[in-house]
């Protein structure tokens, strides 16, 4: 019975579909509908319990308040959320506290998911400490956002405390420690000991090879703050690369000179690239010993630039119709990227300035002394030519 009953309903639902197919058809449709629900909450419940599975859902729902993208931190950092012990509540009230909105703390924690890992007594002191060289609170909150993963690197907190000391007593104002927080936080990482045998032994070094005292102080700030890093680099490759600069006949002044012009590279070079672009460049210029001490010291980038970089560099020039001679003459302008020399030439171009028969000179500087140059071209061109013979035409 129940067998034909079976076999009966296909032919019924033909038998009904020919008979009454608008009343049949809505049915039918609902009828799919339900399985298409019922299939897609069966898949939301299963992909909800795998992605959630070992998640802290304290943790969750203290972020959905907060109004937090979970997803993204799913996505990027997953491991935040299964941690046992958060301070998400705690950490959106102290940045609340420093005058930073709901936005501002929901950027916050997606980018820096670790945040709410942090003790609230860290983040405090963490806080002050970067008062301390922040104008205010509102600023500080800026500076979170852009490095927030800086920030909230409590575990060097006694280390940052006692090299941002360090630093004020060597000099450097608030403004220039705030920025080096931020743009080369691993120095403040560095054992503070280290960091002071490193500045003694720039110190002395520029003591030993004439510097004067009065001038010791502004060359030591002016080099931090051009080249932070070099704290990073040891005493002993210091000591090296002055050393090989000495028995290559450059003079305690031209030395001197040197350290302030190449911002620091001297200290992360080593002496074997140092001979080596040295070499190169005696050769390519086919110059004297003495020629090319006088060409180092108006290009360092001979100096600190590999061989690969200064040969790709000329090669570039020379098929820009730039002569080796020209390049001798003003060699400042291995210090730019071919992008930079090839944009600039073409601008000269474009107000008929020819820089392969001019003054290479033109080209070099920075962006903005270039301007000026360009700016003095381009009006010397347009001006009109007056000749103080030529007869005046003056209408009656």
């Amino acid at each position: 019975m129940q067998s034909g009953m079976a076999h009966s309903t296909p032919n019924l639902l033909v038998h009904l579909t020919r008979s009454q197919p608008f009343m049949l058809l809505p049915a039918l449709s609902a009828l799919h509908n339900q399985r298409k629900t019922r299939n897609f909450l069966q898949h939301f419940r299963y992909t909800t319990e795998v992605t959630s599975e070992g998640e802290n859902k304290a943790t969750v729902e203290s972020l959905y308040e907060l109004s937090v993208d979970i997803k993204k931190i799913r996505r990027l950092k997953p491991w935040v959320l299964c941690k046992e012990v958060t301070y998400a509540k705690e950490t959106a009230k102290i940045l609340q506290e420093m005058g930073a909105d709901r936005s501002d703390i929901m950027y916050i924690f997606e980018r820096c998911p670790e945040a709410i890992l942090c003790r609230p007594t860290s983040i405090s002191c963490q806080r002050d400490l970067w008062l301390s060289v922040c104008p205010n609170e509102k600023q500080l909150v800026e500076l979170i956002k852009r490095f927030p993963e800086t920030f909230f690197t409590v575990e060097h907190y006694e280390k940052q405390k006692g090299n941002i000391r360090l630093f004020k007593d060597v000099g450097l104002k608030n403004t220039i420690i705030s920025r080096l927080l931020t743009s080369a936080p691993n120095i403040f990482n560095n054992p503070v000991e280290k960091n002071k045998h490193m500045l003694e032994t720039l110190q002395s070094s520029y003591l030993r090879l004439g510097g004067s005292q009065e001038n010791m102080k502004i060359w030591l700030l002016k080099l931090l703050c051009q080249d932070p890093f070099i704290l990073l680099n040891s005493p002993v490759a210091v000591q090296e690369n002055l050393q090989f600069l000495q028995k290559n006949d450059f003079t305690n002044l031209e030395i001197v000179s040197l350290l302030s012009r190449l911002k620091g590279f001297i200290f992360q070079l080593n002496t074997v690239t140092m001979q080596n672009s040295m070499l190169f460049s005696k050769s390519v210029f086919k110059c004297s010993v003495q020629e090319l001490r006088q060409l180092i010291i108006k290009c360092p980038a001979l100096l600190y630039h590999s061989v690969p970089v200064l040969e790709e560099r000329l090669e570039r020039l020379l098929k820009a119709g730039i002569s080796v001679g020209q390049i001798k003459d003003t060699p400042a302008v291995l210090e730019l990227t071919p992008e930079i020399v090839q944009y600039r030439i073409k601008k000269l171009d474009a107000i008929g300035y020819d820089i392969r028969r001019g003054n290479l000179e033109n080209v070099t500087g920075t962006k903005k002394e270039f301007e000026a140059t360009y700016g003095k071209i381009q009006a010397k061109r347009e001006r009109p030519i007056f000749n103080p013979v030529a007869p005046l035409h003056i209408e009656d």
